[in-house]
């Protein structure tokens, strides 16, 4: 998937999530300023995951702190699972 498209959709599922037009969500945009808490970011990670079919790691969660963070993890695991073989584990 390209980065657009993965860019797109991490921003539908933010939206969705915190009932906001997916026009206010830009790669900028801090959680502070969406108002995403701990919780929050839990739920779209979990919804991250079923989305790409990837693993977030429980640590990298905390660290997030923008939409361009979840984009940028988001591209670097699919491109990390692309030369994993196949069950190798994250």
């Amino acid at each position: 998937m390209c980065e657009e498209s993965v860019e797109q959709c991490c921003i539908a599922i933010i939206a969705k999530s915190k009932l906001i037009p997916a026009d206010s969500v830009t790669r900028e945009r801090t959680f502070e300023e969406l108002e995403i808490d701990s919780l929050d970011k839990i739920n779209i990670s979990f919804d991250i995951e079923d989305a790409f079919h990837i693993q977030i790691p429980d640590e990298s969660i905390s660290n997030l702190r923008t939409v361009g963070d979840i984009v940028d993890g988001v591209l670097r695991l699919q491109q990390h699972a692309a030369v994993e073989p196949a069950g190798s584990a994250l």
